[in-house]
């Protein structure tokens, strides 16, 4: 007997899926505690000015990720940019975000941020009705900008400290507390707890996250390609862009609680001398 969807129960891929997120979220955390202080002084004056302690590992990771992005993620990209016309995806870019419109509402009201709640409230209502669900964002035609808003973010405004930079497979370029923040938002996300109940839940959410990223990275294949064509170090260059862009959307949001920031480098023996 043959069926159309896997015999394994929603409740069991739900379990598994989050038991792997802690267990990756939990080796972030033990190794933000064990880095090794580098010898050299430009070194370790570097990657303290980076918050890279695992340099090494996050450089291999960042080469597999490079060879997934090359081999699959960039071709299919590129194949969604010359086959959707640009109207097509820009109605599609407005639909997905508008499904994140509640999870950046609930993150704005954690945060204290309430005119931003308020603006991301009325905007996801405009989207919803007058926008067609979202395919046209004319929220922001009238004067409703789009909002910043998820748990890492949150985490961040309630004086979490974003420990060390992480490269994750496939993921891409992270911290502990972005990784746990990305954790919260999926379980959370409001789309996927009313529809829980369906049995296309899974493959809904699947479909929304892949078209996300792909869309995502046909928007930045000529960005990409010519800062790799011109990098002296394109690892570094993707690391301080990414640190860049996060620090525009956390200082978006307001200042964080004060927080002094964590020494990845110092000795055991250091520590105890204190």
């Amino acid at each position: 007997m043959t069926t159309s969807r896997t015999a394994v129960p929603m409740a069991t891929q739900n379990r598994v899926r989050w038991l792997g997120v802690a267990s990756l979220l939990g080796c972030a955390l033990v190794l933000s505690g064990c880095a090794s202080m580098p010898a050299d002084p430009a070194a370790r004056a570097a990657r303290e000015a980076n918050h890279d302690p695992f340099e090494a590992t996050n450089r291999k990771i960042f080469a597999f990720n490079e060879f997934v992005d090359r081999s699959l993620i960039k071709p299919v990209a590129k194949g969604y940019r010359r086959v959707l016309p640009g109207p097509v995806r820009d109605a599609l870019r407005h639909l997905l975000d508008n499904l994140y419109e509640p999870l950046i509402f609930g993150n704005d009201i954690l945060q204290g941020r309430l005119k931003a709640a308020r603006t991301t409230g009325c905007r996801f209502l405009m989207n919803s009705t007058v926008g067609f669900a979202g395919l046209t964002d004319v929220a922001s035609e009238h004067k409703l900008p789009k909002q910043t808003g998820d748990f890492g973010q949150t985490l961040w405004t309630w004086g979490f400290p974003e420990g060390p930079y992480l490269v994750l497979p496939v993921f891409g370029p992270s911290n502990p507390r972005d990784g746990i923040g990305s954790g919260v938002d999926a379980y959370l996300d409001p789309v996927r707890l009313a529809t829980r109940h369906l049995d296309w839940v899974d493959d809904a959410a699947i479909y929304r996250i892949t078209t996300d990223g792909i869309d995502i990275r046909s928007r930045n294949i000529d960005s990409l390609d010519e800062m790799q064509k011109e990098a002296v170090d394109y690892y570094a260059s993707f690391r301080s862009l990414f640190r860049q862009h996060r620090e525009a959307e956390l200082s978006a949001s307001g200042p964080g609680a004060a927080r002094p920031p964590p020494d990845f480098y110092q000795d055991s023996g250091d520590a105890a001398q204190k």
